[in-house]
């Protein structure tokens, strides 16, 4: 199997504990992981809580056709500065509109919706942000899955959504593992 190639975008103020839980499982499952600034001219992107990563990519430098997933961590915001990328938008369609993935999670539906990819689909999202899909059909489950868009609630779910994550790029044995692992009980 082909090892999978994914893109977790940082913006300034983006929720640490999803971004670094998603890195962290993915990388465990031996993914390809470019951890990409969406500011072109950083050396350093910066969480809501004062934590900083620094990136390996920029946005400018990811080609669509070599990803297999998009992640995109929630926070504030960090949220709101992904969704108010243009590259962001036009990285996430073309993806998409390739066969390819999307994961947002807590607030980053935003840029999903933005980007103009969530009519019609079921999502979940940090509860206080429900009012502004009103395109969707709306779940409350800690992660859902609608064909190729993955979305789940916030920072105490992101170790759900980064093993389903794994999953999804067609690794479901070694999320199994993973879980265990970690002892992350069975999600709800």
């Amino acid at each position: 199997m082909k090892k999978a190639t994914i893109a977790v975008l940082l913006a300034e103020g983006f929720e640490e504990i999803e971004a670094i839980t998603v890195i962290d499982v993915l990388r465990r499952a031996n993914v390809e992981v470019a951890i990409t600034a969406v500011d072109d001219h950083v050396e350093t992107v910066t969480g809501a809580h004062g934590v900083s990563l620094r990136p390996d990519r920029i946005l400018a430098d990811l080609v669509p056709e070599e990803l297999d997933m998009v992640v995109l961590p929630g926070g504030m915001p960090g949220s709101a500065n992904l969704a108010a990328s243009e590259g962001v938008r036009r990285l996430l369609r073309a993806v998409y509109d390739r066969g390819g993935m999307l994961a947002a999670i807590c607030a980053a539906p935003i840029a999903l919706q933005a980007a103009d990819l969530l009519h019609g689909r079921r999502i979940t999202s940090y509860p206080s942000f429900r009012p502004q899909f009103t395109e969707v059909e709306y779940s409350e489950k800690s992660v859902e899955v609608d064909a190729r868009i993955i979305t789940s609630r916030g920072p105490g779910t992101a170790l759900w959504f980064a093993l389903e994550l794994v999953r999804q790029v067609g690794d479901a044995a070694t999320a199994k593992q993973l879980r265990e692992a970690m002892l992350v009980h069975e999600m709800e």
